[in-house]
């Protein structure tokens, strides 16, 4: 009883009144201090002043150093990683399935290449012609815009200096580069079409001139909107001890008589006569250089039958001037014809087919391919057959 009764008197007093007080009775522990016990009760003790919370202990400096070093080293391993995987990953345009890359890939694995180190593809001729034609769209400063003409041309007079007697000739040799050949008259103006073709050359070394020369009309003529020309490869390069001797290419100021004697030394007939004249719907003369002057149509860049329809609807005139004697049409007087091609309306047997050619112009198209596939194969030593001749895609076709 008397245990409770002074906890009682204890616990009335203010906490703070009986705290000071006991300070000031006595010093003692602070273990007394911080505890009120009641034997009688046998209470646990109660902390009046509680120790801080503990929080768990962080790591220590070094451990933070060497841990700080070691998301370093991670952290370059990672970026060395992601460079590797994306420099070793094919880009977009790297894809199997990506044409125009793997085209890329090809042309240059055709380019730069000596002779004889490798076997030329089908493919790889295809990016000569390929080339050739970028350079025709590019370089269209030459006379009406392109030097498709005279590219047609010198592939037409390497070709028509063979010889079916001698079997001497041809396009074969490519013999134009060299004198005389390269001096005769006829062949006034095709140093144009040699320099054009020269950087082709150089980007594809393998190929020899001559199929060059050749590849290039076939281009000039495709591209012009002419028919698809079967082509192969096989003629080699001479040296100047191969050159053809002046007077056998034809002379525009002659008549129907020397056309079939220059055709028939080659062995054509006189449809195949009128086939090949028809190169004439191309190109023009040049007074410095045949001394004729002008067109032969109203487009000399487009393969059409133009040419044969001029031929008979137009009234032709002798022109009045101080170069050599040619036609021009009464209309427009523009045009020009040479001695040669009226000739071809005055023999009736060559006008029967420049009235077929005029009124058929599908029918000129075949046999203008036909006739030209025929002439740049005159005098070459193939080692292959008719039936490996490419027929090399239109740039439209391949688009």
């Amino acid at each position: 009883m008397a245990c409770t009764a002074r906890l009682s008197a204890c616990l009335a007093r203010p906490a703070t009144t009986n705290l000071l007080a006991s300070i000031r009775r006595t010093p003692v522990r602070n273990a007394q201090l911080q505890t009120i016990s009641c034997r009688s009760f046998h209470t646990t003790p109660r902390r009046l002043f509680p120790d801080p919370p503990k929080f768990p202990q962080g790591p220590s400096r070094a451990q933070r150093r060497a841990k700080g070093v070691g998301a370093g080293f991670g952290t370059i391993a990672i970026f060395v990683v992601l460079v590797f995987y994306f420099r070793s990953s094919p880009k977009p345009e790297e894809s199997p399935d990506n044409e125009p890359f793997l085209r890329k890939q090809k042309r240059a694995s055709f380019e730069g290449k000596a002779p004889g180190s490798f076997t030329p593809t089908d493919q790889a001729y295809q990016e000569v012609y390929n080339a050739i034609a970028k350079k025709l769209e590019d370089d269209n400063d030459y006379d009406d815009g392109s030097y498709g003409p005279v590219l047609l041309r010198l592939a037409w007079h390497a070709s028509g200096t063979y010889d079916a007697a001698t079997g001497t000739g041809g396009s074969n040799g490519a013999t134009m580069r060299f004198a005389p050949e390269g001096d005769h008259g006829a062949n006034s103006g095709l140093a144009a079409a040699r320099r054009f073709l020269e950087p082709i050359h150089e980007k594809f070394p393998w190929i020899s001139h001559s199929d060059l020369w050749i590849l290039g009309a076939i281009c000039a003529i495709q591209e012009m909107s002419g028919p698809t020309i079967p082509w192969r490869p096989g003629r080699n390069d001479r040296d100047a001890s191969w050159c053809t001797p002046d007077g056998r290419l034809p002379d525009g100021a002659k008549d129907q008589s020397h056309l079939r004697a220059i055709f028939g030394r080659m062995g054509f007939s006189d449809q195949e006569i009128v086939a090949l004249s028809g190169a004439h719907a191309l190109g023009r003369c040049h007074t410095d250089r045949s001394g004729f002057d002008g067109p032969w149509t109203f487009s000399p860049i487009t393969v059409t039958n133009d040419y044969y329809k001029l031929l008979l609807d137009e009234k032709w005139h002798v022109r009045k001037w101080d170069g050599p004697r040619q036609f021009q049409d009464g209309g427009t007087k523009s045009l020009m014809m040479l001695p040669t091609d009226m000739a071809l309306i005055k023999d009736k047997t060559f006008k029967k087919w420049v009235e077929a050619y005029a009124k058929d112009e599908d029918k000129f198209m075949q046999d203008f391919g036909n006739v030209l596939c025929k002439l740049f194969e005159l005098g070459v030593p193939f080692t292959t057959d008719a039936e490996s001749r490419l027929k090399l895609r239109k740039t439209e076709e391949q688009e």
